[in-house]
Formats: structure tokens, sequence, C-alpha cells
């Protein structure tokens, strides 16, 4: 009989790519998605669907109960919201309710999977060092706040097996954040903030989906790991490869940080009047200009048996195969 693991957020980005290492696994997969949910590309998959409410601890804990799942990848989440408050509910009050439900179910749960973010520990503030799982957690944004305070609730149900997955960059296939640069770059636009040196730490979608299917079946567990290529990359080296793949020549330029700051309030205040939250947004500034989001994955190569198959050049080149394929760009 195949394990059956519940993956939230399913409908995502990230979550398309866990149902489908799951898959591959041989696991019986049910996705997590909301009924207004955008389906239209799972439908070819061989999976079930679960409609969870998330802020509900008893009604969480009767769909666990009814579906008995040996494990839950946690994905869902939101990474634009209007206020702090509406991120700590969703990232952070949803995984709590998740541990709960969990403990109420009398099927013992084999383990959840957190995938959090390295913006829950923050980047450094100087080109020296690395973030490793030690580093005492700073994050700079409200998103960042959010995506800590879920760890710490799921590490105070200390009778249940967890890990904790902190991803830096994510890009691939249905990305759509990154994305925004690749288009600017593929209509010959490349743009960056101020001219400070900076090191940037990626890692491609598909090694996100295997660190967390490892990270189900490891007997390592009550752990934390941060995910990357295990590289870092100057502020340059995206656009660089970007451009070289598709073989075009970009107008490079370097707008002013207080000008870009200027953008982002008027941004935050028009999203404001429509009541939706803004792309782009003076604390998103914290992140994109930060110094060193250059993070050590020793731990995870020891703990989850975690070898990155995509390096950038690598990943960005099956990235674009797909945008283009797809008629992204």
């Amino acid at each position: 009989m195949k394990e059956r693991v519940l993956i939230t957020g399913a409908s995502g980005f990230v979550g398309y790519h866990l149902i489908q290492e799951a898959l591959k696994n041989d696991l019986e997969v049910y996705a997590a998605v909301r009924k207004s949910s955008n389906i239209d590309h799972l439908k070819h998959l061989d999976i079930k669907y679960a409609y969870p409410d998330f802020s509900n601890v008893d009604l969480l804990a009767a769909e666990f109960y009814e579906n008995q799942y040996d494990y839950i990848i946690h994905a869902a989440g939101v990474t634009r919201a209007k206020s702090a408050e509406e991120y700590n509910q969703v990232n952070a009050g949803y995984t709590n309710n998740i541990a709960a439900a969990a403990l109420k179910n009398n099927h013992p749960l084999k383990k959840i999977v957190l995938i959090s973010s390295l913006a829950a520990v923050g980047p450094l503030h100087t080109l020296d060092g690395t973030i490793t799982e030690h580093t005492i957690p700073a994050p700079v944004t409200a998103y960042g706040k959010s995506k800590l305070l879920a760890e710490e609730n799921l590490k105070a149900y200390s009778s249940l097996n967890y890990n904790i997955l902190r991803p830096t960059g994510v890009y691939g296939p249905r990305d759509k954040d990154i994305f925004i640069f690749f288009k600017q770059v593929a209509k010959g636009i490349e743009p960056y903030i101020g001219n400070m040196e900076q090191k940037f730490s990626f890692i491609y979608v598909t090694d996100v989906a295997k660190a967390a299917i490892s990270a189900l079946h490891t007997k390592d567990h009550r752990n934390t790991y941060n995910l990357s290529d295990g590289q870092y990359y100057d502020r340059y080296e995206l656009g660089k490869l970007i451009k070289e793949i598709l073989n075009l020549k970009t107008v490079k330029f370097h707008l002013p940080v207080n000008f870009v700051k200027f953008i982002a309030i008027i941004s935050e205040k028009y999203s404001s009047l429509k009541n939706e939250a803004a792309v782009l947004n003076t604390e998103k500034l914290n992140e994109l200009m930060a110094i060193n989001w250059y993070c050590d994955i020793s731990k995870a190569r020891t703990g989850l048996d975690f070898a990155p198959e995509y390096d950038l050049k690598a990943g960005v080149s099956e990235t674009l195969k797909w945008y283009k394929a797809n008629k992204w760009l």
C-alpha cells in the first residue's frame, strides 16, 4: 500500500513540483487546494484533491482522520500581503493549526515538512561569512518574520516529527516572481537598484522538491536546513546568463535607491486604495538590496543527502526553455 502525502499550496509554483517529485517516489498524493484555485495544470496528474480549512483546527483534524495521511508537506502561504497581520495569520497561523490538528488525529502522522524560507533568517550585512542554521535570525521583512514565526509554532509541538526547509531564491518553470526580471531582460532592459556589491543565492525548484521528499524519509528529525545550489552569485550573474542563453544585448542601468523607494511608496499607496498587496513595497527593498544571501548547505548535504543538480546556468537554461515553450516569453 502506498504511503499517502498531503501537499498544501499544491496549485502554486513550488506545490506543482512537489507533486511531481512525490509521484516519482511512488507516493499517493492529495493536493490541498482552494475551491477557487486554478487547477487546470494539475488535471493530467494521478492525484486526489483535498479542500482543508486551515483556519479551523477541528475541521483540519477531521480531514486528517478521514484521509489518514502519512505525511504532510506544508508549502501553502502568502508571499504578498496587505499587512503583517495577514502574513502572520496565513504563514504562521495555518502552520500552527496544521500541527495542532495532527496531534488530535488518532492516526500517527509520520512527519510534517514545512517549506519555510531563508527570509526567516534574513541576510548578512557584510560580504564576509555565510548564513548557517546557527545564524541568529534577523528577518528584514514582515514576510520573513511570519515564516520565522511559523517555524517557531511548529517547533513548539515537540511530540511531532518535523523538518523545516529554508530555500533561498527559488526559480524555475511556473515561477512568477523572479520571472519579472527574466521578462525585463528578454525585452532588452536590465535594471538594478543602486551600485552596491552583493552576493545572491538561488535554487532551482526541482532541487527544492527533491529535498522535501528526502526530508519526509530521513531519520534526522526536528531539524532545520538551509537550501541553495551551494554557490553564490554577484548581482549581475542572473542577467548575464539570461542574455547569453537568449543571445541578446540589453540596456543595463542603475536606478538611484531613493528613486526606487519613492516608487515603492507610490506602489504601496496605490495598492492600498485597490485593497491589494503591492508587488513592490518598501520592505521588499530590504531583501532586494541586502548585501549577502550566501548560505551554507553542508547540514542539508549530510542530513538530507542533498546534492543539488542545477547550478544557476543549468537552471536558467531549463527555465527559459519552459517560458518560451509556454509562451511566457
